[in-house]
């Protein structure tokens, strides 16, 4: 369910900055960079907790399904609040959720989702997803999700 959550629905936090790119002619974030702010998020996370390795691993994460919703309009500059969790985690494939909150407020700004499906590296197949990789993640669903 995406429906402007707070704060306390989501598992682990991101903080990033805004760039000047990001910003389009009417003066806020346009809607694409929304997406780069998800996957920052996501992939950071799972390299910093040591269960993504981008250059060498065996399973990579595709993107298969996307979603944003916008409620109200960020802009640079500005540092962004980026709450993560995780909807649903199956045997290759996981949903994130995520919400982007203005820095301090306790509503979204934008809500928005997408679906990995983990294959593997070279002959992009589905695969289980790594034990190690499960345990972080498992430590992000939300028993709302």
């Amino acid at each position: 369910m995406i429906g402007k959550r707070t704060r306390s629905d989501y598992a682990v936090w991101r903080t990033l900055a805004t760039r000047w790119a990001d910003n389009d002619v009417y003066g806020h974030i346009n809607n694409a960079a929304y997406y780069g702010f998800f996957d920052t998020a996501v992939n950071s996370h799972l390299i910093e907790s040591g269960v993504l390795d981008i250059h060498d691993g065996e399973v990579i994460g595709l993107v298969v399904e996307t979603g944003c919703s916008y409620f109200a309009p960020l802009a640079y500059p500005q540092d962004i609040e980026i709450g993560l969790r995780v909807a649903h985690l199956g045997n290759s494939s996981v949903r994130y959720e995520l919400g982007l909150f203005e820095t301090g407020q306790n509503t979204p700004a934008a809500e928005g989702h997408f679906v990995h499906v983990y294959v593997t590296r070279e002959a992009r197949k589905p695969s289980s997803l790594p034990p190690p990789m499960r345990q972080v993640l498992q430590l992000l669903v939300r028993d709302d999700a």
